[in-house]
């Protein structure tokens, strides 16, 4: 297959890339290496396979509409995977005109491009984030969603619509996944756990909000890379939204296995083999209380379950962030 992926050199993006690579597809990377957060790691993610050779990349702003016709047209691909967006709830509570732009304006190219182009399936980033104010757990992607806490909720909850009105017009398959806090090798430095494991080894203390009573739905990378996989080989036919009929589908992608965040870094700690200091503070603006996924959708539709205990995950990771960082 020709598969176009936005975010290429992303968190998510590159241990996606290097699966379809490894499976056989020619992939078009597309990313535009912003300073969000040290571009050296997107980079080195990047190195991992760009000389690979059924492997293209571009470096492109999805807010750029004539860069992502380009890509479209020079890659012809038959399938989508949009990972590409401005990231961080407290980062939205600052930098709101970021996420206007490269969630909205970029959301809604790529949308163009893929029903000009007659892609044959967009698969695209939502977030557990837009559940916002709910409080039934865990969160089903039949819930009511319609009072986000973030911009960056809001945001993805609009991609959702976005993509739905699209479905519906043009019959164009596309299906959401709402992840619920990815975690792993490669991950995201702005992240709790590359933040935590940076304070943990220089011995400084950290800051953990809502007195440590923080619950997330942990998500190893691996897992939410198969899952995406998965997906992306089953594009909904006419008639997958029962209300619209649109070949329109959402799918929750967690662990269903909610931590304490406490309990995270109590693990972290004892892979590191040190402790900290915490410093117990309110929740902070825009956060929730409790992420819990329920995956019975995806896991009935695609065969799909998480199989990476927090225990591995973390001893893996923590692997990860010693060698990478020499520490």
């Amino acid at each position: 297959m020709r598969i176009l992926v936005t975010g290429a050199a992303g968190f998510i993006g590159a241990a996606l890339v290097e699966r379809l690579l490894a499976r056989g597809d020619a992939v078009l990377g597309l990313d535009n290496h912003n300073a969000y957060y040290d571009p050296a790691l997107k980079e080195a993610r990047l190195a991992r396979f760009a000389g690979h050779p059924t492997y293209r990349h571009q470096r492109a702003d999805l807010i750029d509409a004539a860069a992502v016709e380009r890509a479209f047209a020079e890659a012809g691909p038959q399938q989508v995977v949009h990972l590409a967006a401005q990231a961080g709830v407290r980062y939205s509570l600052t930098h709101p005109e970021s996420y206007v732009q490269s969630n909205l304006v970029g959301f809604g190219h790529m949308l163009e491009a893929c029903r000009r182009h007659a892609v044959g399936h967009l698969v695209y980033a939502s977030s557990s984030s837009v559940y916002g104010a709910n409080r039934k757990l865990p969160f089903a992607v039949g819930d009511a969603v319609d009072h986000p806490l973030s911009l960056y909720a809001a945001s993805k909850r609009a991609n959702e619509l976005m993509a739905h009105a699209c479905s519906h017009l043009y019959a164009l398959p596309t299906t959401g996944l709402r992840f619920f806090t990815v975690y792993g090798p490669w991950g995201r430095p702005d992240m709790a756990p590359m933040r935590f494991a940076e304070r943990i080894l220089r011995g400084e203390a950290i800051d953990v909000y809502n007195q440590g009573r923080h619950r997330r739905d942990f998500t190893y990378i691996d897992d939410i890379v198969d899952g995406v996989l998965r997906v992306l080989d089953r594009a909904p036919a006419a008639g997958a939204d029962p209300a619209s009929g649109a070949p329109y589908r959402l799918y929750n992608i967690g662990n269903d296995a909610p931590v304490e965040l406490l309990r995270f870094i109590e693990l972290l700690e004892r892979e590191l083999d040190r402790t900290v200091e915490k410093r117990l503070l309110p929740m902070q603006p825009g956060d929730v209380e409790a992420t819990w996924a329920d995956v019975e959708p995806l896991r009935r539709d695609t065969g799909w379950t998480p199989s990476t205990a927090i225990e591995e995950g973390i001893t893996r990771f923590a692997a990860w962030y010693r060698d990478y960082h020499r520490a």
